[in-house]
């Protein structure tokens, strides 16, 4: 069997170094020892990262296109997807600039960058009624845009330049933004006793990458800062999990309206013409009138002529 294994083809043996390392590659590939602990752990360990950044490229793809479907972004919290977004930006940085394998923070870059769309999202889809907006003259959702995507992108620009010691501060302020940006979501849940347009599919994963980055941070990168900020997202992601199966199926009522009585037509959609139904109009017969000498006379003087 060694004697395959030793003679894959280059791109097969390129490829597996690049992963594992020609060490590792080498014990376990060509000379087949799967008892070498150590470069079982550590091929797991790349393994699962890849499949972690793999899936952290569309984790947040059901949760836009609930959004778009819905073209409401309710039950999402805007403050909490904009701390998330941020402590991602962070550990992306921060990792990059330390030279960490790509396979241990990659998905911290598909989801920032999925995060951002969703925040632009729920700026467009906020709800606000053109009324309130003139009593309060409240900026136009086009303008909030403009504003939020020049903060976004001034703030990816900081976290290039900035000094490595500051951003190793950045790095420990996630452990907070981790927490902050769970809570207000955790929060809206329990409120309205619905989760709205969260993304089950993205919360479940989150919970599984966590668990598993976890795993590849202590294996390859030995970060405690890093490994914190996992468990601690680990925990409140559990809690969101949660939150959606208790509140599986149920609806916000205030969002739903009254349920009484028919469904109002839609403003502005043009109402189907519809026939008049044909209504039986059933008179009664009216009792003869009070008796009248006149009118006997006159019907005896008809019935008078005839028979002459």
């Amino acid at each position: 069997m060694t004697s395959i294994t030793r003679n894959l083809p280059w791109f097969v043996k390129d490829l597996g170094v690049y992963i594992v390392g020609d060490k590792c590659y080498v014990s376990l590939v060509e000379n087949l020892n799967f008892e070498d602990v150590d470069c079982l752990k550590y091929s797991l360990s790349k393994g699962l990262g890849i499949g972690i950044v793999v899936g952290g490229s569309i984790m947040k793809i059901p949760q836009l296109l609930l959004i778009l479907r819905a073209r409401s972004a309710r039950g999402l919290s805007l403050p909490a997807y904009i701390l998330e977004t941020l402590a991602y930006a962070i550990t992306t940085a921060y990792s990059w600039r330390n030279s960490f394998p790509f396979s241990t923070y990659g998905e911290n870059l598909f989801l920032t960058i999925q995060n951002v769309i969703i925040t632009l999202l729920i700026i467009q889809y906020a709800p606000s009624s053109k009324s309130r907006r003139a009593l309060t003259a409240a900026p136009s959702s086009t303008g909030q845009l403009a504003g939020a995507t020049v903060a976004m992108v001034a703030g990816a620009l900081a976290l290039t330049v900035v000094p490595r010691h500051i951003l190793a501060l950045l790095q420990l302020s996630t452990l907070p933004l981790s927490l902050f940006s769970k809570l207000p979501q955790i929060m809206q849940n329990h409120r309205a006793r619905s989760t709205g347009q969260l993304s089950a599919f993205a919360v479940l994963a989150q919970i599984g990458g966590c668990a598993a980055r976890l795993f590849t941070t202590a294996t390859e990168v030995d970060d405690i800062v890093l490994a914190a900020g996992f468990l601690l997202a680990l925990l409140l992601n559990i809690v969101l999990g949660i939150q959606l199966y208790a509140y599986w199926g149920k609806d916000d009522v205030a969002t739903r309206g009254p349920t009484l009585g028919a469904e109002k037509p839609v403003v502005g959609e043009k109402e189907q013409y519809r026939a008049p139904e044909p209504v039986d109009i059933v008179v009664a017969p009216q009792s003869p009138g009070p008796y009248s000498p006149s009118q006997t006379g006159s019907y005896g003087r008809k019935w008078a002529r005839k028979v002459d």
